[in-house]
């Protein structure tokens, strides 16, 4: 598959269910992930970010291959279907939110050391850790930064 047609733009309400899939497939590389969400559920969360003007998709043609949620300079989520995994759409998603800001942050659990590599890779530097009481999984996370001009 060639990936030099990937467009980004904004997410329809209609993705919703297509994000949704996405998110399903990439996480379901994550055996450690647990479930802690309805499909259902998943989806009207991702309908609502993209109500709210969060979201965007990286497409080929008609096909979703990833999307990014960001709220300001926050990033709620970055998944990709796992066939374009390695291949540069999340990076044109990264560098897409980083464009016109000062600053982005996010975080990535502990266990996702894929997802950590990346985030480096993009110049994004490891400021805190936590034990995950503060997220819904439960799960021990990393905070990351990247600030214009560090890389």
């Amino acid at each position: 598959m060639t990936l030099s047609g990937v467009r980004i733009g904004d997410a329809r309400v209609l993705d919703a269910r297509v994000l949704a899939d996405v998110m399903g497939q990439a996480n379901a590389q994550l055996d450690w992930l647990p479930r802690v969400y309805s499909g259902a559920e998943e989806i009207g969360t991702l309908g609502d970010m993209i109500d709210a003007g969060w979201v965007r998709v990286a497409r080929l043609d008609q096909q979703v291959l990833g999307f990014i949620a960001l709220r300001g300079g926050e990033i709620h989520g970055l998944y990709l279907c796992p066939s374009v995994q390695g291949k540069g759409v999340a990076r044109r998603l990264v560098d897409g939110a980083k464009a016109g800001r000062d600053e982005l942050g996010l975080w990535s659990f502990q266990a996702n050391v894929r997802a950590a590599r990346f985030y480096r890779k993009a110049g994004f530097v490891e400021v805190a850790r936590s034990d995950g009481t503060g997220n819904d999984f439960g799960l021990p996370d990393i905070r990351f930064e990247w600030k214009k001009g560090t890389t």
